[in-house]
């Protein structure tokens, strides 16, 4: 097995989730803008693209260095062990992007760094004239921020990780997976709790709060590029399936309820719970949030309504919000969580946020604002 520096992408505002699910993996880690970093072998490969949930991707870490000049990229690319990572027969497309740096022209640096690893290659392998690139594909990326280069290789996957692969249909704006993952982490809800999403959509926050709430690995559904490299043997990948299989809690019973205003998207999001495997265990019906009633107490609301980003949408928008604070308020022990744009939202649902926080959903941003309700009371000590 071989230690190597790895790297777990997360959206902005996500890198602290994508942290502590990377420590309850059992590796430390330290977490920068926009990434995450841990030390791993090939078994930390397969458990990270398997369990992580907030996470966008796991790169390996070549080699990061200055880079200042052409020349100065291409001389420390080519000292770099690509041998240790590719095998003779790699695809390897080199993908680039740069930020703020002298060496500003993408396709420039791309090339560099190709013809740099082909000559490593071509060195470490002993052969003569061009490499095949006929077998595992390997996406390479060099990344420049303020002249300094960073080179990875990509184990994920031309999908990344927020494709767990139960999505057969969505609407106009879906929620990422890996968000929506992120909204019910970032709650006090256990599987124990009710939970209902007012705005389900194609379902994926009440898909992603059962995945959690009986711990199935969410890529386990899926495959990873990484599973056809050499370099990890297949018996890596079942063990860590294996794995995935013992660690799920199927017999977990889970009181989860998704509603939406719009037929269609209640059958979609049937649909996907379906093809999760969760078809049983998910409630979807139409209804609109002012219709909202329950008898059940010490519940989760979470939810991603409309933003009104257009002017005519604004109006009816800003109504629903007064009519969700007006139903939602009068239940003292449930919790309410909302992700919007809108910076008025308070005071249209009629009460300030415990807490709000940042979050960026694409490229918008947004508050997630929390509503805590009254703890559930302890059980007395049998």
């Amino acid at each position: 097995m071989m230690k190597m520096t790895l790297i777990a992408t997360a959206a902005m505002g996500l890198e602290a989730l994508v942290a502590q699910e990377v420590r309850d993996l059992g590796y430390e880690c330290t977490v920068e803008n926009g990434r995450v970093l841990f030390e791993g072998d090939e078994t930390a490969i397969a458990r990270a693209n398997m369990w992580l949930r907030t996470a966008d991707r796991v790169k390996i870490l070549v080699g990061e260095f200055k880079a200042f000049t052409f020349d100065e990229l291409f001389e420390k690319t080519k000292k770099l062990p690509w041998e240790n990572y590719l095998d003779e027969t790699a695809e390897f497309p080199v993908l680039g992007k740069s930020v703020k740096s002298k060496l500003f022209s993408v396709s420039d640096c791309q090339a560099i760094v190709k013809k740099a690893i082909v000559e490593r290659m071509k060195k470490a392998y002993k052969k003569d004239g061009w490499l095949d690139e006929n077998g595992p594909l390997y996406r390479i990326e060099v990344g420049l921020l303020k002249d300094r280069a960073t080179l990875t290789i990509d184990t994920t996957g031309p999908q990344a990780l927020h494709k767990r692969g139960y999505r057969t249909g969505q609407g106009e704006a879906p929620l990422k997976e890996t968000l929506a993952a992120a909204l019910v982490k970032l709650t006090n809800w256990t599987p124990d709790r009710p939970l209902v999403d007012p705005f389900c959509g194609s379902g994926t926050i009440a898909i992603e709060a059962a995945l959690i709430g009986q711990n199935i690995a969410p890529g386990f559904n899926r495959e990873f590029v990484s599973e056809q490299w050499p370099m990890i043997d297949s018996s890596v990948w079942d063990k860590v399936r294996d794995e995935a299989e013992e660690k799920a809690n199927y017999d977990q019973p889970l009181d989860i309820s998704g509603y939406d205003i719009d037929h269609k998207m209640v059958n979609i999001a049937k649909e996907n719970a379906l093809e999760a495997g969760l078809g049983d265990l998910i409630q979807f019906k139409q209804m609109q949030v002012k219709d909202f009633t329950t008898t059940k107490e010490y519940g989760v609301i979470i939810g991603n309504p409309p933003y009104g980003e257009r002017l005519s949408d604004r109006p009816s928008v800003e109504r629903m919000y007064k009519e969700m604070g007006e139903v939602l308020r009068q239940y003292e022990t449930w919790s309410v969580y909302m992700m919007t744009s809108d910076e008025n939202f308070e005071q249209f649902y009629g009460k300030p946020a415990t807490k709000k926080r940042k979050l960026f959903n694409g490229f918008i941003r947004t508050d997630y604002y929390q509503y805590w309700g009254k703890r559930p009371p302890r059980n007395p000590k049998a």
